[in-house]
């Protein structure tokens, strides 16, 4: 079987934790930075757990090796 090719965009956008979690980071943090609060600034540079099933498939299936 041959092997298959991971979308870049996936990897770039994802990461994978020790334990085998699907992480993602939050979206709209480069926007408009100077109007938003220093908290909501930090709060956007956390990774988040990734919970919806249909999203899981989905990137395992866009980036196999991931």
């Amino acid at each position: 079987m041959p092997k298959l090719k991971t979308r870049k965009s996936i990897a770039k956008r994802f990461k994978r934790t020790g334990s085998g979690k699907l992480m993602r980071s939050k979206g709209h943090k480069s926007h408009l930075r100077r109007k938003k609060a220093k908290r909501v600034k930090r709060w956007f540079d956390r990774q988040i757990v990734v919970e919806d099933k249909g999203t899981k498939r989905r990137v395992k299936r866009l980036a196999p090796y991931l």
